[in-house]
């Protein structure tokens, strides 16, 4: 799954376009009998001096058509512009295809030194248009580079993709190349808040989980994670985090919206596990999904087919993983769910054009576009304790002798084209949980597996969804494996070997099989997003 920068529209296509050409303060007149004039959703370049050659389509194809020359340049595209010696220069991201961009630019001269002031300010009225309020330029940002992401080519693509944009878009750019796992949390931990912005994590999902916990450590923990954000340049194999605050798991694509990012909370959930106490911001799962993601390093030759091979070969041993789950539900009613999950995009995009057309934000959002909090030192106190302590008397517990699938998540998508928790929101207070029997006839498995890119996987009847603020999963073991040459043949072709204990996944990260609790932290987290407030996703299709 991937977005593209939005195409170049035709600018005589915008019944606003005759007003805007109209006022004399939005056009600049440059060289070569050419103008520059800001319509109302792009720059709009007309140069009748340029030439290009055409498709051959008269006589034979023998003459060539000349053609004048007319582009616009979506705002959201522009990266800078500057006014230098009479030189007028604006670089801007030019697409190369769907999955991708490069630094594009287009100069010209003044050639009326008179029109200098005018010059001047038509430049900065362009900048107040590719960065609208809310959206900082020239970021600071700390990029940390996992040299063993993508399959050890991240190093090469923030080099060739993502930092000629950062460059053009004058951000104030600090490399460091992590070394070993955990290095990301020591970084994090030590970094000053108050000289960056953002921190960049050119990697997979497992920096971005390092580094949110590294600010968790901080001494004024709350603060850290309300100051900088935490942000994913695409590089690894799971790369869930861009798809769902940039639509795109292209590295220059998602460059272009860290540029031109909005600052936005999101939560985190505390995890408690023996004595241990952790932050995860995108999902927990046991059985299937864990074992699938885990399980299968055997199979790592098989690339992203790994997943699906380990997920299919598990469905129809009808594998299941016992367990006993504790949960304070919020509410478990699918049709409330995405009727909320609707009513709350509605909103948004209402309130989004209501700031866009007023060009103001509220009180709550200048705080957050700015990094700032007065909230005091350290993190939220646990309202459920932790895995140690009672269960709370709001938890309700069920035995799932049988459970097959058990996941929960924070955002939409975990891999591209599978947004398994199509009406999550970045800071609702909420988790998203669901729980499958793994005794579920073997064809209404590969249904519901297929059904999964479309968002509509709540909708099968055997799938539990409901939103809970806090939950408890003591997972048992299993009996030892069976000796069995079927039982043999099916731990190989699933990649599992010999492995005897269960899997655990945390965003992507494996911990010990045994009991934990989480619990929603609602917006203690900070990111960059392209929209603000919603995912990527737009959730599940009307009924």
């Amino acid at each position: 799954m991937s977005f593209s920068i939005p195409a170049e529209p035709n600018p005589f296509d915008d019944p606003a376009g005759a007003e805007q050409a109209a006022n004399l303060q939005a056009v600049l007149t440059v060289d070569r009998n050419a103008t520059l004039t800001l319509g109302t959703d792009a720059l709009i370049v007309l140069d009748e001096g340029l030439v290009h050659r055409r498709e051959p389509r008269n006589c034979c194809g023998l003459l060539p058509q000349l053609s004048k020359t007319t582009r616009a340049i979506p705002f959201y595209n522009v990266l800078w512009a500057t006014l230098e010696d009479f030189e007028v220069t604006v670089q801007f991201a030019q697409p190369t295809g769907k999955k991708g961009c490069t630094v594009g630019h287009v100069h010209y001269t003044l050639t009326d030194k008179s029109m200098y002031a005018h010059a001047k300010s038509w430049v900065e009225a362009l900048l107040d248009r590719a960065y609208p309020s809310g959206v900082k330029r020239r970021k600071k940002m700390k990029v940390l580079v996992n040299p063993f992401g993508g399959q050890g080519y991240a190093q090469k693509m923030w080099s060739r993709e993502v930092e000629p944009i950062f460059a053009a878009a004058k951000c104030d750019i600090d490399v460091e190349k992590t070394a070993y796992r955990g290095h990301a949390v020591e970084i994090a931990e030590k970094i000053d808040v108050d000289a960056y912005d953002a921190i960049a994590c050119a990697s997979g999902d497992g920096l971005p989980h390092e580094v949110f916990n590294g600010l968790a450590k901080q001494k004024d923990a709350k603060r850290a994670l309300k100051k900088v954000a935490v942000v994913q340049i695409p590089c690894g194999s799971g790369n869930a985090m861009s798809l769902n605050l940039n639509g795109t798991d292209s590295p220059s694509l998602a460059a272009v919206a860290i540029v031109k990012g909005i600052r936005s909370s999101l939560d985190l959930v505390a995890i408690t596990q023996g004595s241990q106490r952790y932050y995860s911001f995108l999902s927990q799962a046991v059985g299937i999904i864990a074992e699938c993601d885990l399980g299968t390093d055997s199979l790592r030759w098989m690339g992203p087919l790994r997943f699906t091979w380990g997920f299919l070969v598990r469905l129809m041993g009808q594998t299941v993983y016992p367990a006993e789950l504790s949960f304070a539900l919020e509410t478990d009613d699918k049709h409330a769910i995405q009727e909320n999950h609707r009513r709350f995009l509605s909103e948004h995009t209402a309130s989004t054009a209501k700031k866009l057309s007023q060009g103001s934000l509220s009180a709550s959002e200048v705080s957050v576009a700015a990094g700032t909090s007065n909230d005091g030192e350290g993190l939220p106190a646990l309202r459920y304790g932790s895995v140690k302590d009672a269960l709370p008397s709001n938890f309700q517990t069920h035995d799932m002798p049988t459970l097959g699938n058990f996941y929960t998540g924070n955002m939409a998508y975990m891999s591209p084209d599978t947004p398994f928790f199509p009406v999550a929101l970045p800071a609702d207070g909420k988790m998203d949980l669901i729980t499958i029997d793994g005794l579920v006839p073997r064809l209404t498995a590969l249904r519901m597996l297929t059904n999964v890119e479309h968002g509509t996987l709540m909708n099968f009847p055997e799938v539990n969804y409901r939103k809970v603020s806090g939950y408890r999963i003591t997972p048992r073991l299993t009996e030892k494996p069976s000796k069995g040459l079927k039982s043999k043949i099916g731990r190989w072709l699933g990649g599992a070997g010999k492995e005897k204990e269960g899997y655990i996944a945390i965003d992507g990260e494996r911990v010990p099989y045994e009991p934990f609790q989480a619990e929603v932290m609602e917006g203690l987290g900070t990111v960059l997003s392209k929209r603000g407030g919603v995912y990527e996703f737009d959730g599940p299709p009307a009924a």
